[in-house]
């Protein structure tokens, strides 16, 4: 199985920028769709943001768009969330999954992510 491990969270005033970062321990990185979720305290999990395998797709959620970018660097093993102009509504556990060669209509499936993350917190204050 691959393992990913999120990191980047932290507490952060409305307006201010935060990147997460996803390592994943495979070599194999390059071969699986990346995405990223949160979950808000006492809410359902919501995919954010998705990367194809090779970086040729994307997917974003009409909340983020234009604030999140998703990202990826294979060589590194590690995907990113750039996060910019935060909210309080933004606060949450973040969390990066994998799926096995995802596809561009697979990205927004959530049961395709069959590897996760153990989350990182998000904090946003106003």
């Amino acid at each position: 199985q691959v393992q990913l491990v999120e990191s980047g969270g932290g507490l952060v005033q409305a307006g201010d920028s935060l990147r997460l970062s996803c390592a994943a321990s495979r070599r194999t990185f390059s071969s699986y769709a990346m995405g990223w979720f949160r979950q808000p305290p006492g809410k359902e999990r919501e995919l954010l943001a998705a990367i194809s395998w090779s970086g040729g797709s994307t997917y974003y959620a009409d909340s983020v768009k234009g604030r999140f970018t998703i990202s990826r660097d294979n060589a590194k093993n590690t995907v990113y969330l750039q996060m910019n102009s935060l909210k309080p509504e933004d606060t949450a556990v973040y969390y990066c999954a994998a799926q096995y060669r995802g596809t561009p209509t697979s990205l927004q499936n959530v049961a395709a992510y069959g590897y996760w993350g153990q989350g990182t917190q998000v904090t946003v204050s106003s």
